[in-house]
């Protein structure tokens, strides 16, 4: 499976949509934003009527070869709803986007990734595209302001609303107003307006700021920053039930050993398992909580073995039966967040591996921890380890040269060395430079195929989807690697399921990793799965879908050789957490040992398992109650009744419907 360099060249995704404003605008009129993506200038947004009713908008950005470019056009009513729309352009992905709305004579006919459809429409409630420029937000921001009850009717349903709108001045004077709005996703969403124009929306690593304000996005940031702090203290206090003594009544334990110990009473005081034993009927003080578990499965919580936290994902992971994770790569401010999430402060999981990223300068940087010599990194590494760090995750920018120094120096602190594979190296080189493990399956499948791959590129996604269907499982070429893994105890970490939502999910379907629980989301969530992944068409389709259960394959064999393979996401938490585990058992682990994978293997990796892991007599009492067995069904992983973790008990329910999304029951 080698390829000439230069046919890989010929499969590098390019946006061919050049931005049409040009000279002939009259760019007077236009109001320019700055995208900011990872703290580094990344795009531009621009907006500028053409006439009373109508506004155009251009949007893009670049991250990593990746990133959206969109054209749009929209016409307004008297009462600021939108009564036609066009986007154009490519998605995050580069596939291609064309959606519009138009209404006339109170009938409406929209086309999006779901197709086309038509409805009454009286021009009172506000049509949201599923991709486009940030435009949509200002003229939500518009509309809630004017609203009397502060709620807006979105088309064909749904509504948002306006829960705070706050005053805010700013060091150079300016009057802003800070809007949060809640409907629209799990976590609220922050405009900044001054009058009826939206100055920014800062919204995690994506800032959009306009120009003219731009040394201000910082300060901005600060602001709402703690606002969204305060918030979710608030929602910390609201949804956490403190323990003292709890006893869980006739509940079946999954042990450490894979089996089910059925009808048991266990004893919990504070955060500690007190004691296990048979379920009896002897009387219970009135001052303990009784917890009826009959029918159900009592498992430790769950280790995430690859996560980027943020502070709003904190509340997926508990409410999905996460309560550890590794954190493999973030800023160096984690300790801060993990001392929230740990104190519950604001709720989320334990962090218990601290994973600090560096990568390459270039064109393709993670930007993040960027480095321009093998001395910087190595400087980095340094401040890793005094930054109480354990792990080090070298990203695809790394110089292949830079590669055994860092590795040698991380050794020598004690730190592991993980990552992706360097362009123009292979992941056979990078183990006998000194990895300890691999991100991603995808950096395998590239093994067997070129070390010229640009993998800073999108090839990376678009030539393992093309050729991984091809990979011989019996060759000698991929038995050697998995010797190698063997003698080199080299970890692998797949996050199968985002591979399955690249190359298996068709564009205008709900993607099968998904499709479990997408409605169960709020709108623009839902939305996000319907896109199709990867760009696909015609062979493409059918190659895809193969590759990825070849993916599957090589997760089973990994582990029929005894190679450490850990459950990890890289995505959304909890809901692709339970998609990863489903995935696993679908490709022929059993199911006992997925679970273990999730539970007490993982803890022993983490070196935590003295403490978590297992539902042991002295251990901690992390904790989450399942409504049914995933020893027989997998599937009833996703049946998070509740979790208890540092003493606190979580609802899942009470925790979703705080973000908007529908339980399972």
């Amino acid at each position: 499976m080698k390829y000439i360099c230069t046919l890989f060249f010929f499969f590098i995704i390019t946006s061919s949509f050049n931005n049409p404003f040009s000279a002939n605008d009259n760019t007077s009129d236009k109001v320019v934003y700055d995208v900011v993506f990872r703290e580094g200038l990344a795009g531009k947004y621009e907006k500028w009527k053409t006439n009373k009713n109508t506004v155009n908008y251009y949007y893009t950005y670049s991250d990593r070869g990746r990133g959206p470019e969109f054209l749009e056009e929209l016409t307004f009513n008297k009462k600021g709803y939108i009564t036609s729309q066009s986007v154009s352009g490519v998605n995050y992905l580069k596939d291609s986007i064309q959606e519009f709305f138009k209404s006339k004579h109170h009938k409406a006919t929209w086309l999006n990734p779901k197709g086309e459809s038509k409805g009454d429409f009286n021009g009172d409630a506000l049509y949201f595209r599923y991709d486009g420029s940030p435009a949509i937000y200002e003229v939500l921001a518009k509309l809630l302001m004017a609203s009397k009850d502060k709620k807006v009717k979105l088309y064909p349903k749904g509504e948002v609303e306006l829960v705070d709108n706050r005053p805010i001045i700013l060091s150079n004077h300016t009057e802003a107003q800070l809007l949060m709005v809640k409907g629209l996703d799990m976590n609220p969403t922050y405009l900044w307006m001054i009058g009826d124009e939206m100055i920014a929306k800062i919204s995690g690593n994506l800032h959009v700021v306009r120009t003219d304000l731009k040394e201000l996005r910082l300060e901005m940031k600060g602001i709402q920053d703690a606002i969204e702090d305060d918030y979710l203290a608030n929602v910390a206090k609201k949804l956490t039930h403190k323990l003292d003594q709890v006893v869980i009544k006739n509940v079946n334990v999954f042990t450490a050993e894979g089996t089910l110990l059925k009808n048991q009473d266990v004893v919990v005081a504070g955060d500690n398992i007190k004691s296990i034993k048979a379920s009896d009927d002897q009387e219970i003080s009135k001052e303990i909580k009784v917890i009826n578990g009959s029918g159900k499965t009592l498992m430790p919580g769950m280790f995430d073995m690859h996560t980027h936290n943020t502070k709003f994902r904190g509340m997926l992971h508990v409410a999905g039966g996460v309560t550890s994770v590794r954190d493999l790569a973030n800023n160096k401010q984690l300790k801060k967040l993990s001392n929230q999430f740990t104190t519950n402060e604001i709720i989320g999981p334990r962090i218990v591996t601290f994973g600090g990223i560096i990568d390459g300068d270039g064109p393709y940087a993670n930007q993040r921890n960027v480095v321009s010599s093998v001395e910087e990194g190595l400087a980095e590494i340094q401040e890793y380890k005094e930054l109480g760090y354990q792990q080090i995750k070298l990203y695809s920018s790394i110089r292949p040269e830079w590669v055994a120094p860092l590795t040698k120096r991380a050794h020598e602190l004690e730190m592991r060395v993980s990552g992706h594979i360097p362009a123009f190296m292979t992941a056979t080189q990078a183990i006998n430079q000194g990895y300890d493990e691999i991100q991603h399956m995808n950096m395998v499948f590239l093994n067997f195929l070129s070390d010229t791959i640009d993998t800073r590129t999108p090839l990376r996604h678009t030539m393992s989807a093309y050729h991984g269907i091809d990979l011989n499982l019996k060759s000698k070429e991929y038995l050697d690697f998995v010797q190698l893994l063997k003698t080199k105890n080299i970890r692998i970490d797949p996050t199968v399921s985002i591979f399955e939502n690249m190359f298996v999910s068709v564009k205008g379907e709900p993607s099968p990793t998904y499709n479990k629980i997408v409605d169960r989301l709020p709108l623009l969530n839902q939305r996000d799965y319907y896109s199709g992944g990867l760009p696909k068409s015609g062979k493409k389709i059918a190659r895809y879908k193969g590759s990825f259960n070849k993916m599957l394959a090589v997760v089973y064999d990994l582990y029929e050789n005894g190679i450490e393979v850990v459950a990890g996401t890289d995505g959304l938490p909890g809901f692709l957490y339970h998609r990863e585990l489903e995935l696993y058992a679908q490709a022929g682990i059993p199911i006992a040992e997925v679970l273990k994978i999730a539970t007490i293997k993982s803890a022993e990796m983490t070196g935590v398992s003295e403490s978590y892991g297992s539902v042991e007599v002295g251990k901690k009492a992390d904790l989450i109650l399942i409504d049914g067995n995933p020893l027989e069904e997998i599937s009833d992983i996703r049946k998070v009744e509740w979790t208890m973790k540092g003493g606190n008990l979580f609802y899942a329910q009470e925790v979703y419907q705080a973000m908007g999304i529908n339980h399972f029951k």
